[in-house]
């Protein structure tokens, strides 16, 4: 994918996944590549529609969420990018946990019963739900990886007030209910989900993406109770899988690791997967849509009518 020049254009950041630029200081343009990314890292090879399926599931998410809490996004003029408001975001990730599994059992699993400061009850399986959803937040870090950091390390080191906390701690709360009760409604659980929060004027606004296979973690609801009861594998719709392959083969972005081979075969598995995720979450037929560089920019400058 081209890196673009816009109209008004004043920065530009290319991050793991997505190329943002920043124009006249107040708005953002998104563009969703197809690149993919785990444990920090960017896989050598992309994943055909994966942008167009990030991008429009989370507009589709946001959109179904504002009335709990006001968002960023403005407009999509394109399948894979997606223009809104400029904030000043909270170096903070609110992971929200609805299910003992991915990071949190291997933590359990490790014997610590504690995460982020939050106790965690004993005698638990893998993918059993807590009692209630818990907030389980990491930093965000510009470069390297993520880090787990406890609710009052945040507000010591002023990366929130006590009262922004409370919050955001609220919003992502709500926001993951809904989640919940979207997912239900297409034979889904929400499992686990990220929300990044920044503000404007004063104003706390919903950034980023939502309730995508990148930001979250999905289990099929038919026979969850059954698999859990047998101690078996759930059937997820996540990036998990993605993570699973890259552990088995002995990758997990520390040093001195190198990434497995990536052969055709598996890059389209991976496409297809995250094409069934939209689908099942949607619920309706994903149509594929491959725009040229030229036709993707005339659309942005045009949706942006600078």
């Amino acid at each position: 994918m081209s890196t673009f020049n816009f109209p008004g254009q004043t920065a530009f950041y290319k991050g793991k996944v997505r190329d943002v630029y920043t124009i006249q200081d107040e708005l953002l343009v998104m563009i969703a590549s197809d690149r993919i990314s785990a444990f920090d890292v960017i896989l050598p090879r992309p994943i055909p529609f994966k942008g167009q399926v990030l991008n429009q599931i989370a507009a589709f998410m946001l959109n179904a969420t504002k009335d709990i809490c006001a968002n960023w996004l403005q407009k999509k003029p394109a399948p894979n990018a997606s223009i809104g408001i400029k904030c000043i975001p909270f170096k903070i990730e609110m992971v929200v946990r609805g299910h003992l599994t991915g990071h949190a059992w291997r933590t359990y699993q490790s014997g610590k019963r504690t995460l982020c400061g939050i106790p965690l009850p004993e005698g638990m399986k893998e993918n059993e739900a807590f009692p209630a959803p818990i907030i389980t937040p990491s930093t965000k870090a510009d470069e390297g990886h993520d880090e787990d950091i406890s609710k009052e390390e945040i507000i010591r080191q002023g990366l929130t007030t006590r009262d922004e906390w409370e919050e955001l701690e609220r919003l992502a709360l709500l926001l993951f209910k809904r989640g919940q009760e979207l997912a239900a409604k297409q034979g889904l659980i929400l499992v686990d989900t990220k929300y990044e929060f920044g503000k404007k004027e004063n104003k706390i606004i919903l950034m980023d993406e939502i309730h995508t296979p990148d930001s979250s973690r999905y289990f099929y609801a038919d026979g969850f109770e059954e698999r859990l009861a047998a101690g078996e594998k759930q059937k997820q719709l996540s990036k998990e899988f993605v993570r699973e392959w890259l552990i088995a083969n002995n990758f997990m972005g520390k040093e001195g690791q190198a990434v497995p081979e990536m052969s055709d075969e598996w890059i389209q598995t991976i496409s297809n997967r995250y094409i069934e995720l939209y689908e099942k979450v949607i619920g309706e037929a994903f149509k594929p849509e491959v725009l040229g560089d030229e036709e993707l920019y005339e659309r942005i400058v045009k949706a942006l009518n600078l």
